[in-house]
């Protein structure tokens, strides 16, 4: 993600207030307490492990990583992209992967 994009998001968060809450964090919020969690399923190819949902109920989620860290980090910023939320909104969002392989994702 851009320094540009994320300076931007801070400062629209900045700008509305801490108290104030995007709709979309809202709407990332019912999804999971009605659908559950976005599952995964990885693939490498070449140096990438790809990860590609399979239950997303508004099409897909496709991203990238070099390695599982990374791939992580990739999977919740493309969750969140999915429902429009800025990143500046990554600690609210609370996205975290919730099974032992770590291949479903849900608010925490």
């Amino acid at each position: 993600m851009s320094i540009l994009k994320q300076v931007k998001d801070n400062i629209v968060k900045f700008m509305l207030g801490s108290e104030s809450v995007p709709r979309e964090l809202f709407e990332l919020s019912d999804y999971f307490r009605s659908c559950g969690p976005i599952k995964f399923e990885f693939h490498r190819e070449g140096d990438k492990i790809i990860a590609v949902s399979k239950n997303f109920r508004q099409g897909s989620i496709v991203t990238s990583g070099k390695n599982r860290k990374e791939l992580d980090e990739n999977i919740k910023d493309a969750i969140m992209t999915a429902f429009d939320l800025p990143s500046s909104y990554k600690k609210e969002a609370k996205i975290n992967n919730v099974d032992s392989n770590e291949k479903e994702y849900a608010f925490a």
